[in-house]
């Protein structure tokens, strides 16, 4: 192997919405015992998944699976307003792992939607934020993903036109779209603070400044990490190859044959576990230079639920 240097993105990895949703199930089964049931995967992290399944955590797609009167934890995507129902009439012990920024957004389409807006959902069909934010009034909300999809939006009042955006989508992502939301409604309301999470962006700017310095990036997380794979995304959009890895057993020597320079982040939902071995296996293999490329630093905590904490300060 000739990689004589490796890149460290800063930041990277998990991001204050994800550590305190993992922090979550891992102090509510400290607070209640095993089991504790979580809906959805807390994160999309295989190893963060079976790491918490491995202290008790049980994981399900649907909150009526859970036994009546059970702990459940609704992950840190977001749910719809009838998986809170769900659970309520099941007498679960709710504890609400949503990140705050995607809340933020949830109340954001309520009140569009109380106000009698149309509102338009920048994101990818399909994924759990998505489900969860076009839930919250699925009467008045259509998805978007494209430019292309914004020239088949037809409403009786432009001028009562709005949108809002998953999360975990770029400023570079949304540009296009907002673009032609833009030109098409030229009312358009927008919405009163960036949607787009800090971390997000903050990730895919390491990106850039690493494929401008690297002969190939890697990036931690797993395939179903929509911010991961975005990452890879960024550098090949920069000319420079990139590939998504679960783990340092998924490095193909053949990918570093001739490459001088790797540069080496992780997306939102990794733990830094994974990227400190891959960052052993190429000391091991002979990488001398081990640097860090800062882009920004953060600070960002959130609290936890206040059942949660409560509960913890019982137990003392």
């Amino acid at each position: 192997m000739d990689v004589h240097t490796l890149l460290l993105a800063a930041p990277r990895g998990f991001c204050a919405g994800v550590d305190r949703a993992v922090l979550i199930v891992e102090k509510a089964l400290e607070a209640y015992g095993a089991p504790v049931y979580v809906r959805h995967e807390i994160v999309h992290n295989k190893h963060v998944v079976q790491s918490l399944k491995d202290q008790g955590a049980i994981f399900v797609e649907d909150e009526t699976e859970v036994p009546e009167g059970a702990v459940i934890v609704f992950s840190a995507h977001g749910s719809p307003p009838e998986a809170f129902e769900n659970s309520k009439r099941l007498g679960h012990t709710l504890i609400d792992a949503t990140c705050p920024l995607v809340t933020k957004v949830h109340m954001e389409a309520r009140r569009y939607a109380r106000d009698g807006h149309d509102i338009v959902m920048i994101g990818h069909e399909g994924h759990q934020e998505v489900i969860g934010t076009t839930g919250q009034a699925p009467e008045r909300i259509r998805l978007v993903e494209t430019p292309e999809d914004v020239d088949a939006l037809e409403y009786d009042d432009p001028s009562q036109v709005t949108y809002i955006t998953q999360t975990t989508l770029s400023m570079d992502e949304t540009a296009s779209v907002v673009e032609r939301l833009n030109a098409r409604f030229p009312g358009l309301k927008q919405p009163k603070s960036d949607d787009i999470c800090y971390a997000t962006q903050n990730r895919q700017d390491a990106v850039k400044q690493l494929a401008e310095k690297s002969d190939l990036v890697l990036v931690v997380g797993s395939q179903t990490s929509s911010n991961s794979k975005r990452l890879v995304e960024v550098s090949k959009d920069r000319s420079v190859p990139a590939y998504l890895i679960d783990d340092v057993t998924e490095i193909d020597p053949a990918w570093l044959e001739g490459i001088g320079t790797v540069g080496l982040t992780s997306g939102a939902s990794a733990p830094e576990i994974l990227v400190e071995q891959v960052i052993d296996h190429f000391r091991d293999a002979g990488t001398t230079r081990v640097e860090t490329i800062m882009v920004v630093d953060e600070d960002v905590e959130f609290s936890m639920p206040s059942i949660l904490a409560r509960k913890l300060a019982e137990a003392g």
